[in-house]
């Protein structure tokens, strides 16, 4: 079970903004023999978590929007966070990306996402991802 759990902790770390992959743990278990299932669950469930804490500092930021540096005009703020929960809301179906995607959910923090709306659209992303690793593992391993 410590295995499920490494990933969970790899996977959760490499959704932060600290650069990790926890894509090389996962095929690293799955060459081992341990159920794909839980592998994908613990993976899938600990990069969404990661994910959030970009969320949380992103809306913590939002603290210092009347601060003199703050990089936005609170009127383009609300202008941009506006537009962003009509459209760019679905960019987080790209969250999984490894170049860009941890941007995007601190962005989406920032932006006042509203976190069920975040969680389900992170969770799809990522978990789609990772079952594709699952099956493009099972085809080389």
């Amino acid at each position: 079970m410590s295995a499920y759990f490494s990933l969970f902790g790899v996977s959760f770390l490499a959704a932060t903004l600290i650069p990790f992959y926890s894509e090389v743990a996962l095929v690293g278990l799955l060459a081992t023999g341990h159920d794909p299932w839980l592998l994908w669950l613990f993976a899938s469930t600990g990069n969404t978590l990661g994910a959030v804490v970009n969320w949380v500092l992103g809306r913590y930021l939002l603290h210092f929007e009347y601060s003199r540096w703050f990089p936005f005009k609170i009127s383009q703020l609300h202008r941009y966070q506006s537009w962003y929960q009509r459209f760019g809301v679905w960019s987080l179906l790209l969250s999984w990306l490894p170049a860009g995607g941890d941007a995007l959910t601190f962005i989406a923090g920032i932006m006042k996402v509203r976190l069920p709306v975040f969680l389900i659209l992170v969770a799809v992303g990522k978990g789609l991802r990772y079952a594709l690793i699952i099956a493009l593992s099972d085809q080389i391993l």
